[in-house]
């Protein structure tokens, strides 16, 4: 274990000496009676887009799905590996999530990859690349639909839309629509700008982020 980075252990330490022993009573209701949060949050891989810290959650409120980009896929029931989907169906069907919050952010990493034509041409991140890819139709969009805006603004937008979109594939899963279709299941957007701290939560109705 001396490969094991120090700043861990020490961070490791901390938590048990502190938070550990000053909620232990939490932590074993916890591990006794498990978990029962009302909230499913798919976020980005990105360290420093914490949903537990921008929420301010405790441990046990928030079931996360965080990958490149914060993408929802679409249905699929091809047999293949699914680990995002998963995660839907477990939170959704068996830990009864009311609510589902596709958090995505400003500077996101994985939606300049989608910008970038030579993303998809890339022989060494082909992982990236096809996952990301599945948002072309709406980066194609934007480049359409905004032709003259800088770099910045095309990926500012994207973040947007692919939040969108994801919200869009949620509705796809037929547990999600059964869901939904009861009033036992609410879908949500938000967006969080790093440079500032605000988030900024999308209204399905006018499909504009507010502030919070």
């Amino acid at each position: 274990m001396t490969d094991f980075p120090k700043f861990l252990t020490d961070g490791y330490k901390r938590f048990k000496t502190e938070t550990y022993e000053q909620n232990k009573d939490v932590y074993q209701r916890l591990a006794v009676y498990g978990q029962t949060p009302r909230v499913l949050v798919v976020g980005c891989s990105d360290s420093r887009v914490d949903p537990k810290i921008i929420f301010g959650a405790e441990s046990g409120e928030l079931f996360t799905v965080r990958n490149v980009a914060n993408l929802v896929p679409p249905y699929e029931t091809d047999g293949a590996y699914h680990g995002v989907s998963a995660a839907l169906e477990y939170g959704i069907m068996h830990l009864e999530i009311q609510h589902v919050v596709v958090l995505g952010h400003v500077g996101c990493g994985g939606i300049k990859a989608m910008m970038d034509p030579k993303t998809e041409l890339r022989e060494d991140m082909t992982f990236i690349s096809n996952w990301v890819m599945m948002m072309s139709e709406q980066r194609d969009q934007v480049l359409a639909d905004m032709p003259d805006a800088t770099p910045q603004e095309h990926v500012a937008e994207l973040e947007h839309r692919s939040i969108e979109a994801s919200l869009g594939n949620l509705r796809t899963f037929p547990f999600v629509q059964k869901k939904m279709e009861d009033g036992l299941l609410y879908l949500h957007g938000a967006y969080y700008n790093l440079h500032s701290g605000s988030l900024f939560v999308l209204n399905q109705e006018t499909k504009k982020f507010e502030q919070l």
